[in-house]
């Protein structure tokens, strides 16, 4: 089952061994990056992944039992992780990589990331404001499938809490390092009413978020 996975993975994702003819699958597969004036180190690719890589990696997390009716909403990984996960991990790589989207010491460490959460969002959970817990070091991807939402930002330092929104669309990655990674909250709220963008309701759906961190060494 491990060995068909993984051919399926490779099918879709390409062999991100393998060299490359030219062009990165992100400008093939229409990508667009976008930076968050407000916000240094805030960074979002649309279209990350396509729908067909999207619908693969759904499979790959409905064959590995994390979206069962009797899984839990979250489930972490340390150390050696899923085939499927390094695929993204080094697309991720590669993106970042190219689109100078993390500093050069972040994307040259090896690994780059070696704890993956998987959480799934049923319409109305969400998550509170919170900055990621230090025991990480700098530098977080967020891969986003199935229902579009919006997440808030505020800086740790505003009394007044003003709130930047930044819509997570299906096949997204938000990559934050830096002062978007230890400097502001990120949060998202979805009871019925709360994610407005462009003036129109979101309808809430099923939502699963994929984080990759990089556990701080110890001595």
């Amino acid at each position: 089952m491990a060995e068909k996975l993984s051919f399926i993975l490779r099918e879709v994702f390409g062999d991100s061994s393998s060299e490359s003819d030219g062009d990165s699958v992100f400008s093939d597969g229409g990508a667009i990056w976008e930076s968050i004036p407000e916000i240094d180190g805030l960074s979002i690719c649309r279209n990350f992944i396509s729908e067909e890589q999207q619908s693969s990696l759904i499979s790959a997390l409905e064959n590995e039992g994390y979206l069962s009716e009797t899984s839990l909403n979250q489930a972490m990984r340390f150390g050696d992780l899923p085939i499927w996960a390094i695929e993204i991990s080094n697309l991720i790589h590669e993106s970042a990589l190219t689109t100078q989207a993390f500093p050069s010491e972040l994307i040259h460490r090896e690994p780059l990331f070696n704890q993956m959460i998987i959480n799934i969002y049923q319409p109305g959970d969400g998550i509170c404001a919170h900055v990621d817990l230090l025991r990480f070091e700098d530098g977080i991807g967020v891969v986003s499938l199935e229902s579009s939402c919006v997440m808030h930002f505020t800086h740790v330092d505003d009394p007044i809490m003003v709130k930047i929104p930044v819509l997570l669309t299906p096949g997204s990655l938000v990559l934050m390092y830096g002062e978007a990674r230890y400097h502001w909250k990120h949060e998202i709220n979805r009871k019925p009413g709360s994610q407005i963008w462009d003036g129109e309701e979101i309808i809430q759906k099923r939502r699963i978020s994929i984080t990759f961190r990089r556990l701080c060494q110890t001595d």
